[in-house]
């Protein structure tokens, strides 16, 4: 699928009737499957309703008085949020739990949801049929809240972790979360909602969920979702990916093989296809589908996640599946053998996921969930931190802190206040202590009272004005030189030309200069080793 700035031409117009339409169609789907649920309610239900609560009891069993009903797991510590005899199903689980920032209830802070793994275990099996890092299974991905709003799954405010998958199981059923961090999970409240049944037809199947990641993904195959041997029906797919590569990695398909099959019965036509988007992918959130997290377009480790699920449209198997998503895309100049840039190279980007299916019987061996310390993406930057250089010295007429009170940098940034935008300039000083590819960059704040500033290293100037303006405080991340540093001293100098006509200040900040890692391809191509970038600075887009 082209990406979507080749049609960035688009009439807003023509994009204006294509948004009501989407809307139209949601809406539709969201009153015909309401209606076949209150259809539902209106028949005679099975069973007795259950719950496994967080809610603290005395020690005669009765329940508590107060507001002490949380857990707090510690590190290493595993808690069992549901321990419950069937034949039965669950409906309904809802988690919620400090973030990982530090809180006046936990000054050392909180493990993230992607260092918390969730497991379910049916009929007493030793091996989970559910292994996922808790995050990613509510398509919260990176270790980063964000918001859902689907049918399965809700996190509303993206702090309230909600799941109404049916998990149906026959003689038990265990849930529980395992801490892999070094920090402890901190009010941890829960409730477990399942119906206790006489009887459970014997063709019911089971739900499972798998966790995969490939950093990066391989070299000449095509990245496997799930593969599994059985009878069933595909429902869900959370995909999360982290760029190594400039540009739009999105162009891959997903190719579906049922029933051991040599070619796919289903072969999509775009990533952003499969995820109900089209011409790229935007945050979203809607019944079916959405990229709850998504920061920038085309960059060098740029973050998105998308969920995709088949509630409608179940992906149905009688023998076997293999779901795989191809990894091509867009890449640049230097990376390709040819030194062209067009839609279809194969990329290695890092990729997550999580598969979703009901399957009658015990799925084919997986590959195990690696620890919490490798599921978190590989460090790509050296970052040359820019709160030391608040000193006169390196800044121009104003004034120049440390500001600290900004949750999005931990270790704070550099704040700089000029008195009007002539002669206001900041320097950060750098040295380089070998010469490899890799991409200069800034991580900087955006706010309504920031101006306009250019970028000069050792004089040369590099990228474009970077307007530091938004309606909202939020970090930004401004990219600006790829090259081949030598050995050295360097200085970064950010000069003000002026602000955006809605900002009504001048002011910048910083919070860390950074040399990011590129791919081993444009080592091993070198296309640009002897390039001057003094006098041909570049960026690959």
């Amino acid at each position: 699928m082209t990406s979507r700035m080749t049609v960035s031409g688009f009439a807003p117009r023509v994009r204006i009737i294509y948004a009501f339409l989407a809307i139209w169609i949601a809406g539709m789907l969201a009153a015909d499957c309401a209606a076949q649920m209150l259809d539902a309610l209106a028949r005679p239900q099975p069973g007795h309703s259950m719950r496994s609560t967080s809610t603290a009891r005395n020690p005669d069993g009765s329940y508590a008085h107060g507001n002490s009903d949380n857990s707090r797991v510690a590190a290493g510590k595993t808690k069992v949020v549901l321990d419950a005899e069937g034949p039965g199903v669950v409906t309904h689980m809802w988690f919620t739990f400090l973030a990982p920032e530090p809180h006046p209830w936990a000054k050392e802070g909180s493990a993230t949801h992607q260092e918390m793994l969730l497991r379910v275990f049916y009929d007493g099996q030793e091996k989970p049929s559910i292994e996922v890092p808790f995050g990613d299974f509510f398509a919260n991905c990176f270790g980063r809240r964000s918001e859902v709003m689907s049918i399965p799954v809700v996190v509303e405010d993206a702090d309230s972790y909600n799941c109404f998958w049916r998990m149906p199981f026959r003689k038990s059923m265990r849930v529980e979360i395992e801490n892999q961090s070094g920090k402890a999970i901190n009010l941890l409240y829960y409730n477990i909602d399942w119906i206790k049944l006489d009887t459970l037809a014997d063709d019911t199947p089971y739900f499972y969920a798998q966790y995969r990641q490939a950093y990066p993904t391989p070299h000449g195959d095509d990245y496997i979702l799930l593969e599994t041997e059985g009878r069933g029906h595909y429902v869900g797919t959370v995909l999360s990916v982290r760029t190594r590569s400039p540009s739009w990695f999105g162009e891959g398909d997903e190719k579906i093989y049922i029933d051991g099959e040599q070619k796919p019965s289903i072969w999509g036509t775009g990533t952003e296809d499969y995820f109900l988007s089209a011409w790229g992918l935007q945050r979203c959130s809607t019944l079916y589908f959405g990229t709850p997290y998504f920061d920038q377009w085309g960059i060098v480790g740029g973050h998105t996640s998308a969920y995709r699920w088949h509630i409608q449209d179940p992906i149905v198997f009688q023998r076997s599946i293999k779901a795989t998503i191809e990894h091509w895309g867009w890449i640049s100049t230097d990376e390709n053998p040819d030194q062209k840039s067009d839609s279809w190279n194969e990329r290695e980007d890092d990729y997550a996921s999580v598969a979703f299916w009901y399957q009658q019987g015990t799925p084919s061996p997986a590959p195990p969930v690696p620890p919490a310390a490798q599921r978190v993406l590989p460090v790509l930057d050296k970052i040359i931190a820019a709160a030391p250089f608040a000193d006169d010295k390196h800044h121009g007429p104003g004034s120049c802190s440390v500001q600290t009170n900004l949750g999005f940098y931990p270790t704070g940034q550099l704040f700089y206040q000029p008195r009007e935008s002539e002669g206001a300039w900041v320097e950060i000083p750098f040295d380089v202590a070998e010469k490899r590819p890799c991409r200069l960059l800034l991580k900087i704040t955006r706010a309504d009272d920031y101006g306009i500033y250019r970028a000069t290293l050792n004089g040369v100037p590099i990228g474009q004005p970077m307007d530091c303006y938004s309606s909202s405080v939020s970090d930004w991340e401004w990219h600006l030189l790829d090259f081949w540093p030598e050995p050295g001293h360097y200085t970064l100098r950010l000069e003000c030309v002026g602000k955006n006509p809605r900002s009504t200040g001048n002011y910048l900040g910083v919070e860390s200069v950074r040399l990011r890692e590129r791919r081993p391809r444009v080592t091993q191509f070198a296309h640009e080793k002897d390039l001057d970038w003094r006098k041909t600075p570049k960026l690959h887009e």
